[in-house]
């Protein structure tokens, strides 16, 4: 959402990337910087904890392709001025928008400065404010491990002058966006305060994936077990093992379904999927070479052959 103080802010600069950047350039540079200003190395550290803050609230704007939008629109539409009063050289409040407008020439005003605050209300608020304004909403980023997504996780964020603390749903998707309500600016004449949006970023694991609701877990075998068929133990998120049998004949990245081993904690049920994906050695020795061209000569199979007949359709 649009924020009247975006005219003060320079968020690209903020990132220390260019006005053209494209999406992987701010978020390289987004993470390079939370990483070194992140308040569990820097404790005690004000600075740091401001500039984290303001690197997160800049990579939540740039990193929404309608927020950057409107951010770009209003900078341009003020040229990164702070509106201040003009001093020699220097042009302010009334001067940006009497040239945006209008003014009057040879030196006299076309319109009072009464006149620019009603303009700015009504760009911003749809007139001059006269009873409870709702305050705005403010953006955040917090990034959590893959097991603190999949489990749920209580993340605290220092924000202006407040730490906020809240709990993520659990399977939060990465790029996920959390609205917490009131914990953004505060209203004015009485009015409620905004919210924050927090923006998620989810790390990778190693091991699993989600998949919706399920949690999808690649498993290799050998072709031997999905020849033949075999019973493997599968690793779950929780750190336990459970046996799944491999039917024989089975093709390959074939998935099967484990239930009861889902994210715990969603309404909606999701299983733990197991894919089988047969495991091809890198290196072969001249016997063992011989024995699967013996094989695949007695099995004489022809797997393309009804890939090629439908392609033919």
């Amino acid at each position: 959402m649009a924020s009247q103080d975006w005219f003060s802010k320079d968020f690209y600069a903020t990132l220390g990337v260019p006005k053209d950047a494209d999406a992987a350039q701010i978020k390289k540079a987004y993470r390079q910087l939370a990483k070194e200003l992140h308040p569990d190395r820097n404790p005690g550290n004000a600075s740091a904890e401001r500039r984290f803050k303001d690197v997160g609230e800049a990579y939540a704007v740039l990193s929404d392709v309608d927020q950057r939008k409107q951010y770009d629109s209003i900078r341009a539409m003020g040229g990164g001025a702070r509106f201040q009063a003009g001093g020699p050289g220097q042009a302010g409040f009334e001067d940006v928008f009497g040239g945006m407008f209008g003014g009057a020439q040879g030196g006299q005003r076309g319109q009072s400065a009464g006149d620019f605050n009603d303009m700015f209300a009504q760009m911003f608020g749809g007139g001059a404010p006269r009873g409870p304004q709702r305050g705005n909403d403010i953006g955040a980023v917090t990034e959590v491990s893959f097991r603190e997504a999949a489990q749920g996780a209580t993340v605290t964020l220092g924000l202006d002058t407040q730490r906020v603390t809240t709990r993520l749903p659990v399977g939060v998707q990465d790029g996920q966006k959390i609205r917490v309500a009131g914990k953004g600016r505060p209203g004015a004449n009485g009015g409620p305060p905004g919210d924050l949006l927090l923006t998620v970023r989810v790390a990778k694991h190693p091991v699993f994936t989600m998949d919706g609701h399920n949690l999808l877990v690649t498993v290799p075998v050998t072709f031997a077990e999905a020849a033949m068929g075999a019973t493997v133990d599968v690793p779950t998120l929780d750190g336990a093992k459970v046996s799944v049998k491999v039917p024989g004949d089975m093709p390959c990245a074939q998935v099967l379904r484990v239930n009861g081993r889902r994210l715990q904690g969603r309404q909606k049920p999701g299983n733990l999927l197991v894919k089988i994906e047969v495991d091809v050695p890198r290196k072969l020795s001249h016997g063992v070479k011989k024995a699967i061209e013996d094989l695949a000569q007695h099995l004489g199979a022809a797997p393309r052959d009804a890939l090629y007949r439908d392609a033919a359709r």
